[in-house]
């Protein structure tokens, strides 16, 4: 390896470090080296090993995608296989997806990459998706701009200017962690969509509840209240797995309880 590309692979990692916000000292001791040799990686003066820079990237928390980026950089081969869902050997992730997508319902579930483009979808999912122009759903849905146009989901929340602050902060924070190019592009792009006014009463009253801002919008039921978790794949050793993520909806109140299933009975009639 010449010195440009320890130049190149310091770089990064310095890059890593400083996102992370930790000094080389701190560094050095979570990945069981020394600061000088951190500090000679880091300046391109000396060429890490294939398992320092591993070592460094798992310290620093970083994603598959990026470790195998740095490996690249430091003229090794990748340590992660990046594998298509539709791939035979996958076979068993889409199983479990497909299982926690189907017993979700009749509440929404769906399941995204790390960027939310919608990769697939349980039928509750319905329920957020009417009424979405199909511009926002081709050539792929993307979930931030589905909620964040002013033509998507945002136009019928009673609490806008929370939802939008939440999924700001929440797609700057994925930003902040992968580093990715086309999760800041995305940022850049829906944060600039011009900013729906609340509707009179979409703050919250009464009592707080459990959740500080669950999705409060209108449907020709009525206005339905929910909430999400996420869920992600343990141990992955594939990009493609670590980059999935399942959000699962659930409702805060006996309203939206009774109106989802009430929509599940519906499909299963229509069907």
């Amino acid at each position: 390896m010449d010195t440009g590309q320890a130049s190149r692979v310091g770089s990064l990692l310095r890059e890593w470090r400083r996102r992370r916000r930790l000094s080389q000292l701190e560094l050095a001791l979570l990945a069981d080296t020394s600061a000088r040799h951190l500090s000679c990686v880091e300046t391109g003066r000396a060429r890490p090993s294939r398992a320092m820079v591993l070592r460094l990237a798992a310290a620093l928390d970083v994603p598959l995608r990026e470790r195998n980026s740095l490996l690249l950089a430091a003229d090794y081969a990748p340590a992660y296989r990046e594998t298509s869902l539709d791939e035979e050997e996958m076979a068993s992730i889409r199983s479990a997806l497909d299982t926690m997508l189907t017993s979700h319902e009749p509440y929404p579930a769906v399941v995204v990459d790390r960027c939310w483009n919608v990769l697939t979808a349980n039928r509750a999912m319905s329920v957020f998706l009417d009424g979405i122009p199909s511009h926002l759903l081709e050539p792929r849905p993307n979930v931030y701009r589905m909620v964040l146009h002013p033509e998507g989901l945002i136009s019928r929340l009673a609490n806008r200017s929370e939802v939008r602050a939440l999924f700001l902060d929440r797609l700057r924070r994925e930003v902040n962690t992968t580093g990715a190019p086309a999760a800041a592009a995305l940022y850049e792009e829906v944060s600039a969509y011009p900013v729906l006014p609340d509707e009179p009463g979409g703050a919250p009253v009464g009592r707080p509840g459990p959740i500080q801002f669950p999705l409060r919008f209108r449907t020709p039921l009525g206005e339905l209240s929910m909430f999400s978790t996420m869920a992600t794949f343990g141990t992955p050793a594939d990009v493609t797995l670590s980059e999935l993520a399942i959000e699962l909806f659930y409702p805060l109140d006996e309203f939206t309880e009774q109106a989802l299933r009430g929509l599940a009975a519906l499909r299963e009639t229509a069907a």
